[in-house]
């Protein structure tokens, strides 16, 4: 009867639109706050919504770049390749000739799209007649439209509820209406477009050095609130690669990637990607294993205008993250702290743990302390009891744990600390599914090395 009453409240949230999707989805990264069952199952709100109608892009298109912007944008099909419930997405070929000006001189530079200059600058002699578009193929996305107006309404109605709820005694220690306001940032940076690009942007400055991890280009001049253009990567994924055909050593290398990917976010970066299910998560540079593959131009026809696509090599091997709306950034001190957390779970310190833990908690109706601390210990000692060697530990499952013990405790974790945890639980999952030995202990060490004297004083 409870997993059927989790069923019809999801289904219920679903129905009730995007801001109780969001909610939901949220809601299934909080372990310290709800149960295991209630979790799993609003980690299923990944959902497609109805397209909206053509018209309402066509208006958001005028609105952002004009009424010529056709000049700008060519969209091969008016049917998106994916609506969410917040946004949906189109395929387009962008015309960066016609930004103009200082706009296209601000995409120029971007070592993505160099290849596309180099390629007008090749095709201009030899296409002397009709609309020549530079092609770079993009992706639009729109966001959906009245939903502004409807998610403002939604959080009204949830701060009222929050603040009636609270009264209750058996709610109080959630401290409801800060959670509602916590999730009303996080909403209203969800429809602002802009937010998602200026994340990407912070995504690429930190992995510019890093050749195997990428993330799709903004492309400002083209970005406002409701419209965001972006560079579209051909890739896979991730989940194709689950499968028992895909070679071994592939599979852990792309674990091995991930891993190292999400620890320099943690540890080096302090900057979060807090939405890393299989989905935001593609492989590209496969495609042509072990053999050389140029750059190659294409002139395909679009109608009556002649388009100029680059296919790049795909010899690199990398993962393409989408979707960064949502991150984690923890304050210095927080950041310090969570470092102590990590490295004492590692090391087996369960009181270590639980004294830190209730240092860092936002609030807590912990009703008793020494126990909490006597059962973190017990826990600790025991994930590390069942394995017969350090790199066998699952760091993932030994923190669902903990999650669970915080509930039981009434102890609530600050949202950006609990969304860094999740992310490393996900992600080692995905992880484990490629190589089963995958040890994030041993990929961390170098880290965490420079950070395990403080902790353990």
């Amino acid at each position: 009867m409870g997993a059927r009453w989790l069923r019809l409240l999801r289904r219920a949230a679903e129905a009730a639109g995007p801001t109780c999707v969001k909610l939901g989805q949220w809601a299934s990264t909080r372990r310290d706050l709800f149960s295991e069952a209630f979790c799993d199952e609003f980690s299923k709100l990944h959902v497609e919504v109805s397209p909206h109608p053509w018209g309402h892009t066509d208006e958001l298109l005028r609105k952002a770049f004009g009424e010529e912007w056709m000049g700008i944008l060519q969209f091969p099909s008016r049917e998106p390749v994916g609506s969410g419930c917040v946004a949906q997405v189109y395929k387009a070929y962008a015309d960066l000739a016609a930004i103009g000006g200082s706009r296209a001189e601000q995409l120029e530079p971007r070592s993505e799209l160099r290849s596309a200059f180099q390629a007008w600058e090749v095709a201009k002699p030899l296409l002397m007649s009709g609309e020549l578009i530079l092609p770079l193929l993009v992706l639009v996305q729109v966001l959906h439209p009245g939903l502004v107006h409807q998610v403002q309404m939604d959080l009204f109605f949830m701060k009222m509820g929050s603040r009636i709820i609270g009264l209750l005694p058996g709610f109080k220690w959630l401290s409801l209406t800060e959670i509602v306001e916590e999730f009303e940032k996080l909403m209203m940076q969800q429809i602002d477009l802009r937010y998602e690009a200026r994340n990407l942007e912070r995504f690429r400055q930190n992995f510019l050095d890093v050749d195997f991890v990428k993330f799709p280009t903004p492309l400002w001049p083209l970005v406002t609130a409701d419209v965001l253009v972006e560079t579209f990567e051909e890739s896979e994924p991730i989940s194709h690669y689950l499968h028992v055909e895909i070679g071994t050593e592939l599979r852990q290398r792309l674990a091995r990637m991930g891993m190292d990917m999400l620890l320099k976010m943690i540890f080096v970066d302090n900057f979060v990607h807090a939405d890393l299910h299989p989905g935001n998560i593609l492989v590209q540079g496969t495609a042509w294993p072990g053999s050389a593959r140029p750059e190659q131009a294409v002139v395909p026809e679009l109608s009556d205008t002649v388009v100029l696509g680059v296919q790049p090599s795909l010899q690199q091997l990398r993962l393409v993250l989408l979707d960064a709306g949502i991150v984690a950034e923890l304050q210095s001190a927080d950041l310090q702290n969570f470092r102590a957390v990590f490295t004492a779970v590692v090391l087996g310190q369960g009181e270590r743990v639980a004294e830190l833990i209730l240092h860092h908690a936002r609030a807590n109706q912990c009703q008793d302390i020494e126990r909490f601390k006597a059962d973190m210990a017990e826990l600790v000692t025991k994930a590390r009891g069942n394995t017969i060697a350090l790199g066998k530990l699952q760091v993932g499952n030994l923190l669902s744990s903990v999650f669970k013990l915080l509930m039981t405790h009434k102890v609530k974790l600050e949202s950006n600390f609990a969304s860094i945890i999740f992310a490393i639980m996900v992600l080692e999952g995905l992880g484990r599914s490629l190589d089963p030995e995958l040890d994030i202990l041993e990929a961390a060490k170098p880290l965490l090395m420079k950070t395990a004297v403080s902790a353990l004083k």
